[in-house]
């Protein structure tokens, strides 16, 4: 449980609500594809530290 009985769930799915709501959707598309992009280069670069040593 979260803050005051409330689940991560459910502020996962309040904040994407409110993104619909104020952001449209091509925020949401591009801020899926950053982090992506971030996770993507995130494990590179944790592969390409655990190749050197």
């Amino acid at each position: 449980m979260g803050i005051s009985g409330i689940g991560i769930w459910q502020i996962l799915i309040l904040l994407i609500v409110i993104l619909l709501v104020f952001g449209g959707t091509k925020r949401i598309k591009s801020l899926g594809s950053d982090l992506a992009n971030t996770i993507k280069s995130f494990r590179k670069t944790m592969d390409e530290e655990d190749k050197e040593k």
